[in-house]
């Protein structure tokens, strides 16, 4: 994946990136979800490698099924 983990600060940045083909938005959300990238002792929290922050994996889930979902302004995600 050419696209570095640092870049994105939050799942939403990579569901929303314009330039991003779907396939690859929701294979950088997998990654994001892996179990390998949770925090430790914190399991609901997934940090990714050269990430600044975490983030929780439920927002990695809802980035993941916005994907799916036509938007309500009729912008498409993919």
């Amino acid at each position: 994946m050419s696209e570095p983990f640092s870049r994105y600060l939050h799942p939403f940045d990579v569901a929303h990136h314009p330039a991003l083909e779907p396939e690859v938005k929701r294979a950088i959300l997998a990654s994001w979800a892996s179990d390998r990238f949770a925090v430790k002792d914190q399991p609901a929290l997934r940090r990714p490698p050269d990430a600044k922050r975490a983030v929780p994996v439920d927002d990695v889930f809802a980035a993941m099924q916005a994907l799916d979902e036509p938007p309500p302004n009729g912008v498409s995600l993919q």
